[in-house]
């Protein structure tokens, strides 16, 4: 594996928890491929609702869904962090990355656990990059 190809694809995973966590929604869904597939099991410890999501706009509905319900994002004290991460380049094209994820509330006093889990991603290289082509989310 090309280790450019490998930095890249962790970087894109990195990059979307920090800009999940900034609220920065456009260069969110910018590190997404136009038809991106977004896919996570209801979430009873946050309250949110099983989804599927197609394409960056429903994919942006849905972030500034979670942000307009105080669920992430400025001023919410939560922090998604990635931890344990495998990328596995398919191809010079295409790569698939296994990372699980700890999602944390009062950062700014006793940071807590709420929900933890996996993201399985696929990531397409494109002319503009390595972009998030599918993601696909399990709790626990």
């Amino acid at each position: 594996m090309s280790s450019d190809a490998e930095l890249a694809v962790r970087n894109i995973v990195a990059r979307l928890a920090h800009l999940a966590d900034d609220g920065d929604v456009d260069r969110y869904v910018a590190e997404m491929t136009d038809d991106v597939v977004w896919s996570m099991p209801a979430n009873p410890a946050v309250g949110l609702p099983a989804t599927s999501r197609n394409g960056r706009d429903e994919i942006a509905t849905g972030a500034r869904e979670r942000i307009a319900a105080g669920l992430q994002g400025p001023g919410t004290n939560t922090r998604h962090v990635i931890t344990t991460s495998v990328v596995d380049l398919e191809s010079d094209d295409r790569a698939r990355a296994r990372s699980t994820f700890l999602f944390v509330e009062c950062t700014t006093a006793t940071p807590t656990i709420r929900t933890m889990g996996q993201y399985d991603d696929v990531m397409h290289r494109t002319p503009d990059g390595w972009k998030l082509a599918s993601r696909t989310i399990t709790f626990g």
